[in-house]
């Protein structure tokens, strides 16, 4: 076996156990909103492909080695999982094709690009599409057959009051005197410190990323990193009854995409950083950037623009690690 089949070969492995670990986390998405996050998978999955294919050919590289090694499928995955159920089959298109030809082939392909291509899709069409973006539909969704007929429809924007509605995080961003009582008072059966039964959901992607910390597909510096400063600098901002201080730090740690983005983004090898140190301090960079976003900014989650602006620092972080004559992790 050669050099390079043993790396194809360690990357389809990788690959594999980290669609496996998004399951846990993919069954409670699909327990509590409905069909509309198998749609997005399925739509996220064939466009990733299909660009991947058609880039391919326009670079007379073969195509099986490339779609077969798994990381179109896993971009498109991560991506679908964060856009909100339902949305319109363009924007989850869209996002997908940006993200795989941007945030990917323009730079050579995997294994060269300086972003992650899930989340660069993912902030492309909340930048664009921010109406779109915050819609998300009340607990358990719709069935088949008015998913298909929500996300194919002609205007997302017409959806009705009885399922669309803003994400906790919005509405606490929106509404800041809000107490947790308050935020939670109109889902009583579901969760009650991530909002809207997110923190079952966060709970299940925790309970994916320790199998993949136990398989040792990732070491724990960046989840570690982003947790541990999202739960500080909201324990600090917090006042104790949840009234105008943000939210508390179990609301941040168990609500939006935090342990999404602890341990299926930040992990993301090619676009973060190699040494413990630099993936110690891109993962605290990413906690305290959500946190900012989420409180301060314009947009309800900060996870996607707080990944990609550290993706800018990588190369200063890697120089720090190396001045103080640290291995880079294998």
């Amino acid at each position: 076996m050669s050099p390079l089949e043993s790396v194809d070969e360690r990357l389809q492995q990788a690959m594999k156990l980290v669609l496996l670990a998004t399951v846990p986390g993919m069954l409670m998405l699909f327990w509590l909103y409905g069909w509309g996050v198998l749609i997005n998978l399925i739509l996220a999955a064939i466009t990733a492909l299909a660009v991947e294919a058609a880039v391919l050919q326009l670079r007379k590289q073969p195509l099986k080695p490339t779609l077969s090694d798994g990381s179109a499928l896993v971009s498109a995955t991560l991506l679908a999982l964060a856009l909100p159920p339902y949305c319109p089959w363009w924007l989850t298109v869209s996002a997908a094709a940006f993200g795989l030809f941007f945030g990917k082939h323009l730079y050579g392909g995997v294994g060269k690009n300086p972003f992650n291509p899930a989340m660069l899709g993912f902030a492309l069409v909340l930048v664009m599409f921010p109406q779109q973006m915050t819609h998300w539909p009340a607990s358990h969704g719709m069935d088949l057959f008015g998913g298909l007929q929500q996300v194919f429809g002609f205007s997302f924007g017409q959806a009705p009051d009885a399922w669309a509605q803003a994400s906790a995080l919005d509405s606490l961003r929106i509404n800041k005197s809000l107490t947790m009582e308050e935020l939670f008072a109109g889902n009583p059966a579901f969760g009650r410190f991530g909002g809207r039964g997110m923190e079952w959901v966060n709970l299940a992607f925790l309970a994916g990323g320790a199998f993949l910390l136990q398989r040792r597909v990732f070491s724990w510096h960046a989840p570690v990193g982003m947790l541990a400063s999202l739960f500080i600098i909201s324990l600090l901002c917090w006042n104790g009854t949840g009234s105008d201080s943000h939210g508390s730090p179990l609301f941040h740690l168990f609500t939006g995409a935090s342990m999404l983005g602890a341990f299926f983004i930040v992990t993301e090898p090619i676009s973060g950083a190699k040494s413990p140190t630099a993936r110690l301090l891109f993962g605290v960079g990413v906690g305290l950037l959500t946190y900012l976003i989420r409180t301060w900014g314009g947009y309800p989650d900060g996870v996607a623009f707080a990944v990609l602006l550290m993706n800018l620092c990588v190369p200063a972080l890697e120089r720090f690690a190396a001045s103080r004559q640290e291995p880079v992790a294998p």
